[in-house]
């Protein structure tokens, strides 16, 4: 279920290996809120949802019908994009719905420099 009732505690930073570990090990959602064509020409990080930032408040959001199955768990979240700017912002539109525990891992370029999976659309 999800934690509506944020504390006022702030999760510990996410480290891009953490990241990578707890993708694997599925106890994390992993979301890409880059574009279609920056997805399609550098690929994503394999076992991340591809939810561009213009779309997240339809996706994300569980009152939506249209939200995604897989951030109605409950589960932390890590979002990346290009270089870190637009996942922020993601973070912060996620932390409003609800979703108690996000973290921004940065950029693509991060995840794949520290040996993240990758997979092409």
């Amino acid at each position: 279920m999800l934690n509506l009732f944020r504390s006022a505690a702030r999760p510990a930073p996410l480290s891009i290996q953490d990241a990578i570990q707890k993708v694997a090990g599925k106890e994390i959602t992993l979301i890409d809120v880059r574009e279609h064509g920056e997805c399609a020409a550098s690929g994503i990080a394999q076992g991340a949802l591809h939810i561009p930032l213009a779309t997240l408040r339809m996706k994300a959001d569980p009152r939506s019908p249209e939200c995604h199955p897989e951030l109605k768990s409950g589960k932390p979240i890590a979002i990346y994009c290009a270089a870190g700017g637009r996942a922020g912002m993601a973070a912060q539109t996620l932390e409003q719905m609800g979703h108690a525990e996000v973290h921004n891992i940065g950029g693509f370029g991060h995840w794949a420099a520290a040996g993240g999976p990758v997979q092409r659309l």
